[in-house]
C-alpha cells in the first residue's frame, strides 16, 4: 500500500527528530566536559560521544531516511515544509558521503584532543599537543575529500559552517578588509596616545563581575528560566535542545574586559537560538542558518552595542557604583575610549574591532597551509609567530600566545575561523538595516532598553532558523548580498573620531 504524503513527512519528522535527540545527548556530554566532568573521565568521555556521532551518523544515511527524503519529493523551499526537506536532504546527501567509521574517529580523536589542549596552553608546551593534532589532520583530509570539492579542498570544510562560501570568496573579501584596516591600523598607530585601556587593568571582584554580566544579559534579553551561565577556558554557547540554550564565560579578576565582553558575545549567540520558531524543534531548521550569520549576531550584541556610547550612558554608572575603587574616578568618555583602545594584541578574542580581522587572515591562511600539506604540524607554531609579526607587528613570547591560544583546531572545527570575519562585517548590515526600520533603537539603547533590536532581529533573523541559506537570508533582509562597505565605513566614523583621523 503506497503511503500518503501526510505519513511520509510525519515519518521523515519522527525520524529527523530521533537523530536531533542523539545530537542533543551528545551536546550535554559535551558540555559537561568542558564544565565539571573530572579530568579522569575523559577516556570513557571520549568513547561516549564517539558511540552517539556514529549512532546519529547511521541514523542519518540509513537507507530509510533516503526513502522518506525521496517520497517527500521536492516542495517549494519557499515554504517551511519544502526548507525543512531541503536542509534534510543537505544534510544527509553530506552524511553518506562519510563513513561512520570516519566519524567516529573524528569523534574520539577531538574529544581527546581538547583536554590535551587544555594542558598544553596552560603548560605553554606545544609537544603535548602536537601528537593529537597530528591524528586530526589526515582525519580532516579525508573528511573533505569525501565530501567533494568543485575548486579547492578548504570549500569542503567551509561549507559546513557557512553554505555556499568558498576560498575563493573569502579572499576577495579579506583583500577588501586588508585594504581598508591596515590603512587605519597605521594612522591610528602613529598618534601614540599611551595605553587608553590600561584602567580595564585591576582588582576586579569575580562575583561582581558576574552579576553585572548577568545583569546585561538579561537586559539584552537571555531567558533564564531556559538558560544557565558557567566557567570555560574557552567560552561558548551551546544549544542542548528545545529550550536550553547555555552560555559560557571566564573571569579574570585583573582584569575587566574577558568577562565583560565575553558575556556579551556568548549573550549574543543565544538570543539567536533562543528566538528560533519553537516549531522548528527537533528539526533541521532549528539552529542558525550558519555560522557567519550567527557570528554577526555575537559580534553585533557585543560590539554595535556592548562597545557603543549609547549603552554605555546607561550602563556605566552602575559599572562605577560596582567598581567604586577601579572606576571611581573614571569619566564615562574616558571608559568609552578605553574599551574602544585600538592597540595589536596576541590573543584574538581581546583584540580591538580594528584589529580583530587580521587574526582571522592569519588562521585562515594557516588551516588552508595545514589542509593542502604545504604546512607541517611541527613548523606551525613558527609559521604564526612570522604572520603575527607580518599582519600585526608582535612575536608571542610562548606558544599559548600562540598558536595554542584557540580550541577550534583541538575539536576540528576546519573552516571556522572565517565566519568570524564574515560574522564582523554582516553585524553593520544588519545594525544598519535594524536602525533604518526602527530610527528610535540608539535612543532606547541609551535608556538600557534593548526590545526594539532585539524585536527587529526576532523578526528578520532569529526566527527563520535555518529556513534560509546565508546568502538568502542577507538578501531578504538587506535587500543585498554581504558587503564589506558599511563595515569599513563604521570603522573609519568610529575610530576616525576616537583617534581624529579626520584632521
Amino acid at each position: 500500500m503506497t503511503e500518503t504524503r501526510e505519513v511520509v513527512l510525519k515519518r521523515l519528522n519522527k525520524r529527523l527528530a530521533a537523530i536531533s535527540d542523539v545530537g542533543s545527548a551528545n551536546s550535554v556530554l559535551f558540555w559537561d566536559q568542558q564544565t565539571y566532568m573530572p579530568k579522569g573521565a575523559i577516556v570513557g568521555r571520549a568513547e561516549q560521544m564517539a558511540t552517539l556521532s556514529r549512532l546519529a551518523h547511521e541514523m542519518l544515511v540509513d537507507s530509510e531516511t533516503d526513502r522518506l527524503l525521496d517520497a517527500a519529493g521536492d516542495p517549494d523551499p519557499e515554504i517551511v515544509e519544502g526548507a525543512l526537506i531541503r536542509r534534510a536532504r543537505r544534510d544527509h546527501e553530506k552524511a553518506t558521503r562519510l563513513p561512520s567509521r570516519l566519524v567516529e574517529e573524528l569523534s574520539r580523536a577531538t574529544a581527546l584532543a581538547e583536554p590535551a589542549w587544555a594542558e598544553a596552553r596552560a603548560n605553554s608546551d606545544w609537544s603535548r599537543f602536537a601528537p593529537h593534532l597530528e591524528k586530526i589532520m589526515p582525519l580532516q583530509r579525508e573528511v573533505a575529500e569525501s565530501l567533494g570539492y568543485e575548486d579547492h579542498v578548504y570549500d569542503a570544510l567551509l561549507d559546513g559552517y557557512e553554505p555556499g562560501a568558498t576560498k575563493a570568496r573569502l579572499e576577495v573579501m579579506f583583500d577588501e578588509l586588508k585594504a581598508g584596516i591596515v590603512p587605519m591600523i597605521r594612522a591610528i598607530s602613529s598618534e601614540n596616545g599611551g595605553d587608553r585601556a590600561a584602567l580595564l587593568h585591576g582588582e576586579f571582584d569575580e562575583a561582581t563581575q558576574e552579576r553585572f554580566g548577568e545583569e546585561v544579559a538579561t537586559s539584552f534579553g537571555y531567558d533564564w528560566e531556559h538558560g544557565r551561565q558557567d566557567r570555560v577556558v574557552h567560552p561558548f554557547c551551546l544549544n542542548l535542545g528545545p529550550g536550553d540554550v547555555r552560555i559560557t564565560t571566564r573571569f579574570d579578576p585583573d582584569w575587566l574586559s574577558p568577562a565583560l565582553f565575553g558575556t556579551m558575545h556568548e549573550t549574543g549567540h543565544a538570543l539567536y537560538e533562543q528566538g528560533v520558531d519553537p516549531s522548528y524543534a527537533r528539526t533541521p531548521l532549528a539552529n542558525g542558518t550558519s555560522m557567519g550569520v550567527h557570528e554577526s549576531q555575537s559580534r553585533l550584541w557585543e560590539n554595535l552595542a556592548g562597545h557603543s556610547r549609547p549603552f554605555w550612558s546607561c550602563f556605566y554608572p552602575r559599572l562605577r557604583s560596582a567598581f567604586p575603587e577601579a572606576l571611581g574616578g573614571v569619566e564615562s568618555e574616558e571608559f568609552y575610549s578605553a574599551i574602544n583602545a585600538v592597540s595589536p594584541s596576541m590573543i584574538r578574542v581581546e583584540a580591538d574591532e580594528v584589529t580583530y580581522n587580521l587574526h582571522i587572515v592569519l588562521r585562515f591562511e594557516l588551516e588552508v597551509a595545514l589542509l593542502e600539506g604545504s604546512l607541517s604540524v611541527a613548523d606551525l607554531p613558527d609559521a604564526w609567530n612570522a604572520k603575527m609579526e607580518e599582519y600585526l607587528g608582535l612575536t608571542p613570547k610562548n606558544d599559548a600566545e600562540g598558536a595554542l591560544q584557540d580550541v577550534h583546531w583541538a575539536a576540528g572545527l576546519f573552516g571556522y575561523f572565517p565566519t568570524y570575519a564574515i560574522g564582523n562585517v554582516l553585524s553593520v548590515q544588519l545594525f544598519d538595516e535594524a536602525v533604518k526600520n526602527q530610527p528610535g533603537i540608539p535612543d532606547a539603547m541609551r535608556s538600557g532598553e534593548f526590545s526594539a533590536l532585539l524585536g527587529w532581529l526576532r523578526e528578520n533573523v532569529h526566527r527563520h532558523g535555518a529556513r534560509y541559506y546565508p546568502d538568502e537570508l542577507v538578501r531578504r533582509v538587506t535587500g543585498r548580498p554581504l558587503e564589506t562597505g558599511p563595515y569599513l565605513r563604521y570603522l573609519n566614523d568610529k575610530y576616525g573620531e576616537l583617534y581624529d583621523l579626520t584632521r
